[in-house]
């Protein structure tokens, strides 16, 4: 999608969503470090207060989408980055009192709920299907440009001078909320139309295809795999490699993600779901029983083999949940958003558990093995469930029709 065809309006959108990004991980990375030797928090402490957070950050996503209906799409934004703006800002004293930090930090979070489902919202306002997948790979591609960056441009200054990081964190952002001010406002419409479900696909593939839980469950499980790579690939790479290998590693994948995503969006949007979804997950599948071969040819073709499982799921994902609603663009965004956080959430949970078993077993490849039977066996189990829901539906409906009122 060459720049010709994006408004002024989705151009600024796309740069304050680099600029965004980047500034939130400048920081965000480092929170843990940060709340641990600075402020002398226990580690089991600082592992709730992040897990809290990323619920937050996700979850919220349905109440930025609510008062995205209530108050529209721009002045939601302006509400979420004024809310982010004040949180980086209150990290500065907070680097002499935890209790300031840690709300600070919270503060952050509810601003990023509120703010990225009126950003998708408002990026494909007005858009017909045609130009979605293209806009909503360039707006990722933005976001991923920032996180990738966003950590090492902040890394000589964050244990150095914090307080200089912090204000110039939250200059940036008052100053991308200022430009937000100038956007005209938008109607947000519905995604899609719910009749369309279904046409494209038969037999099991259709019965999936036809029910209205997928999208969302299946943006759960796609989360839920592909965050045990996240979480726990630096204590799988580091010892068996180098920091240095790591975090070219990181670099590859994130550089990867920014210029395959929207070379491929044109032809993700054309799959059909239940391709995309085979695709999608047979791609982390292989690419986490790659990874348990360990060694550097191992942990690098794993890591290109759950970036595209990534590319696929998460935005025919986001594609279906707009193509299958009539609610506003935000609303599905942000049912989107706490369906990421539930899979996040899940993850944490039991990646934990799971890792910490194959350590003490000395089996850690096993770990990764495990995951890949994961991605597998559970959208199998969901397609099963979706196809006998479908059955019962069908079977229960002659005789509803009957029933006395």
């Amino acid at each position: 999608m060459g720049s010709r065809t994006l408004t002024g309006p989705q151009l600024f959108l796309l740069g304050g969503s680099f600029l965004i990004t980047l500034g939130s991980f400048a920081v965000l990375p480092y929170m843990s470090v940060l709340l641990h030797d600075r402020f002398g928090l226990g580690l089991g402490v600082v592992g709730a207060v992040l897990a809290v957070a990323s619920l937050v950050q996700f979850s919220g996503g349905v109440v930025g989408a609510a008062l995205a209906a209530r108050i529209g799409l721009r002045a939601t934004m302006l509400v979420a980055l004024a809310v982010r703006t004040a949180g980086f800002a209150a990290f500065v004293p907070g680097l002499t009192r935890p209790v300031v930090a840690v709300a600070a930090l919270f503060l952050v979070s509810c601003g990023a709920a509120l703010y990225l489902p009126a950003n998708k919202a408002y990026l494909v306002a007005g858009c017909g299907a045609e130009r979605r997948p293209g806009l909503l790979a360039a707006s990722g591609s933005a976001f991923n440009a920032g996180i990738a960056l966003g950590p090492p441009a902040a890394a000589p200054f964050v244990l150095t001078s914090p307080a200089g990081l912090f204000t110039g964190v939250a200059v940036l952002f008052a100053l991308v909320g200022a430009g937000h001010v100038l956007l005209p406002s938008v109607a947000d419409e519905g995604g899609g139309v719910k009749d369309r479900v279904g046409e494209e696909e038969g037999g099991a593939a259709g019965a999936v295809a036809g029910s209205r839980l997928p999208p969302f469950a299946f943006t759960v499980l796609a989360v839920y795999v592909f965050m045990f790579f996240q979480h726990y690939l630096a204590l799988y790479a580091v010892p068996r490699t180098s920091t240095a290998f790591y975090g070219a590693v990181l670099m590859g994948y994130a550089i990867l993600l920014v210029v395959a995503q929207p070379l491929l969006a044109r032809r993700l949007a054309a799959l059909p779901y239940a391709t995309a979804l085979r695709l999608g997950f047979g791609a982390m599948a292989a690419g986490t029983a790659v990874l348990a071969l360990g060694g550097r040819v191992g942990i690098a073709g794993g890591a290109v083999l759950l970036c595209l499982g990534e590319i696929v799921l998460f935005l025919k994902n986001d594609l279906e949940a707009l193509a299958r609603s009539a609610a506003p663009s935000a609303t599905v965004f942000g049912r989107q958003r706490l369906a990421a956080g539930l899979g996040a959430f899940a993850a944490a949970v039991v990646g934990g558990q799971l890792y910490g078993v194959a350590e003490r077993a000395a089996a850690v490849q096993a770990f990764w093995l495990v995951v890949s039977a994961q991605a597998v066996v559970l959208p199998a189990l969901l397609v099963v469930w979706a196809r006998g829901s479908a059955r019962r539906r069908a079977g229960d409906g002659p005789v509803a029709a009957h029933r006395p009122r």
